[in-house]
């Protein structure tokens, strides 16, 4: 037994020595193993409070303090910290007077604002108030939020700012209140006003936050289009460029549509180049209206540039592109273009249609080719091709004008077999022709007939007939039909009006001629010179020539600078009534006033010496007339035949 405990005493005496030294080395190992990740958590630590710091800009304060560090063993690697979320909302201790305002909002029901924001709303700033939008802690419906909104913007001490908008805005928008935030929109466009563009845009980028959305930008540059302030629109598009912001198509859209309207249509063309270069989706219906446009103001050259950029696109020109410039050229007189342009399109595999041939006919009939129009014509029916109103119109009123009525007539009856419908303007294009062509009678039987197909006559109808009744000398037809239209509410015009005084002053119904004349000057009407010279020569014919000057005072105060026709109506008159001496001074006050006399001005004035002067050879003087082509030439012989007339009197 002995033995045995001193064994044991002998092992334990060695073993414990080195237990002690395991412990220390373990003790050890542990509190260097705790050192490395404390140094590792508090690195970590003070990182994210700089990344916070730097994101945000706020005071230390604001941020969390690190977290009780735990004991790992070194071969564990801490899970790495989330980025902090921007737009998480503040803790409701940390945002006291979100809290109160949205406590406030919740309760409205109850309890009015202006009470329980009373203390409140004093401090109130607009920064506030982007806060509120943007954290929401309450998580408040958007028409509650837009209420308060509008609360504020009547509130006295409160004053909201263009960012305070945008914020609003943004808000709405992500809440699919579109049409709302389109109305905040206008409103801060309409007082920041013209060139205002880029500091709005600049608050819009500023106050986006998570809700941004392309529609914004879509809506703004909507609302600078609404305003007429192109330069504006453009400065938007042109900034979501600049900031690789999605193309605001609509917005694109709504400005091209009104700088095709308003501005030059290669102004247009210049900025639907720019956003076709940025993306914006090519489309061959644009490129037509700029070519139509160009095309009606006579720019054809510059429509044709218009019409190669199509191609240049990737697009193909339509039947549309080629008739609308094929119409331009024609119009213009360049038949030769108008012709080429059909081979092309042919060769494009886009085939004439109906409209490509009205609008060479029309050109051919107005050059007055009416023999290539008939054959073109007929080249159109044999392709199996409907003429419609518009080419038949177009070949009787060629005709008509060319004075072909017969031709027109077949063709009216032509129109007939092709199951066609005249219309009001086809007949009125045929009783014009018929009127300017002596057929009065059978513009008349026209005029039935329409009426029978249930087609009114027009002021053009009217107008057509009482002109051609007065013409044919039918002073009574004239002066019914003029009743006929008062009854029907149709407003006589200029041409109508002038029409009844000329059939009037025929008649020798002067003073009715210049009543006429008075109530077309109260109508709102300006008479030509034709006109007030015609009843001028009525009065002149009457012997009553002061009327005749008081009408040339009244032309002259409306504006009118009397012609040469009109001093010789006047001049005759006077040398009728023996005023000679008169009509020399009216001669002279031409001269004055730059108005040339003619040949008939001094043949007026011989008549008038040799009727009412000293001159004695009548005769002599008549064989002279028709001579006499200038003032000197006159003059020259009017001392000669004094002279002579002397002589025999001596004698």
């Amino acid at each position: 037994m002995g033995g045995e405990e001193d064994r044991v005493k002998q092992k334990n005496g060695k073993v414990l020595p080195f237990v002690c030294v395991f412990n220390l080395i373990l003790i050890g190992f542990f509190l260097f193993s705790f050192q490395l990740v404390y140094d590792y958590q508090m690195k970590a630590a003070t990182n994210q409070e700089t990344n916070e710091m730097a994101t945000f800009k706020l005071p230390k304060t604001h941020l969390s303090p690190p977290k009780t560090l735990c004991a790992f063993s070194t071969w564990y690697s801490p899970p790495p910290q989330p980025p902090p979320r921007q737009s998480a909302p503040p803790s409701r201790h940390e945002s006291p007077i979100l809290t109160t305002i949205s406590e406030a909002i919740k309760n409205i029901e109850t309890k009015p604002l202006h009470i329980s924001l009373k203390n409140t709303l004093p401090s109130f700033k607009a920064h506030h108030f982007i806060s509120l939008v943007n954290q929401n802690p309450y998580f408040l419906p958007p028409k509650s939020l837009l209420s308060f909104f509008d609360f504020l913007s009547s509130y006295p001490t409160f004053s909201h700012t263009v960012q305070s908008y945008c914020s609003m805005v943004h808000f709405l928008i992500a809440h699919r209140m579109n049409q709302q935030a389109e109305s905040l929109l206008r409103f801060v466009v309409s007082r920041k006003g013209k060139g205002s563009a880029s500091s709005v845009f600049a608050s819009i980028l500023e106050t986006k936050g998570t809700l941004s959305s392309s529609f914004v930008f879509d809506a703004l540059m909507s609302v600078y289009t609404e305003f007429g302030y192109v330069s504006d629109a453009i400065q938007c598009f042109r900034l979501t460029k600049k900031h690789n912001l999605k193309i605001p198509l609509n917005g694109c859209k709504c400005l091209l549509e009104r700088m095709i309207k308003m501005s030059s249509p290669m102004v247009a063309l210049e900025f639907y180049l720019e956003i076709l270069d940025s993306g914006y989706p090519p489309n061959v219906y644009t490129f037509n209206v700029l070519m139509n446009r160009l095309c009606k103001e006579g720019k054809v050259k510059d429509a044709q540039l218009i019409f190669d950029e199509i191609r240049k696109t990737g697009l193909q020109p339509t039947a549309v592109s080629f008739n609308t410039l094929i119409n331009g050229y024609c119009k213009s007189g360049n038949l030769e273009e108008g012709f080429r342009l059909k081979m092309v399109m042919e060769e494009f595999r886009v085939f004439p249609d109906v409209f490509t041939y009205s609008a060479l006919i029309d050109g051919l009939c107005k050059e007055c080719q009416l023999d290539d129009a008939n054959h073109l014509f007929k080249e159109m029916c044999d392709r199996g091709l409907v003429p419609n109103d518009v080419t038949f119109t177009t070949l009787i009123n060629g005709q008509c004008k060319n004075g072909r009525v017969d031709l027109a007539l077949e063709i009216y009856q032509q129109m007939f077999t092709k199951g066609l419908k005249a219309d009001l303007v086809l007949y009125n294009t045929l009783i014009d022709g018929l009127c300017k062509g002596g057929y009065f009678r059978e513009a008349r039987k026209f005029v039935g007939e329409m009426t029978k197909r249930g087609l009114i006559p027009d002021k053009f109808t009217y107008t057509t007939l009482l002109d051609g009744s007065c013409k044919e000398g039918d002073l009574e037809l004239a002066l019914k039909m003029r009743k006929e239209m008062v009854k029907e509410g149709i407003q006589l015009d200029n041409v109508a009006f002038t029409a009844i005084i000329s059939g009037l002053c025929r008649d020798g119904k002067i003073v009715d001629a210049e009543r006429t004349l008075r109530e077309m000057l109260r109508a709102g009407l300006k008479p030509d010179d034709g006109t007030y010279t015609m009843v001028m020569d009525g009065f002149c014919k009457k012997g009553d020539v002061k009327m005749g000057f008081k009408l040339l005072k009244e032309m002259q105060s409306d504006g009118h600078i009397p012609g040469v026709i009109t001093y010789n109506v006047l001049m005759n008159g006077l040398c009728k009534q023996g005023q000679v001496k008169n009509a020399d001074m009216l001669l002279n006050a031409m001269l004055n006033l730059g108005v040339v006399p003619d040949d008939i001005t001094y043949n007026i004035l011989l008549q008038g010496h040799c009727k009412h002067g000293k001159l004695g050879d009548f005769q002599n003087v008549k064989t002279e007339m028709g001579l006499v082509s200038d003032y000197a030439s006159y003059r020259s012989l009017l001392n000669e035949l004094s002279k002579a007339s002397k002589d025999r009197q001596k004698r």
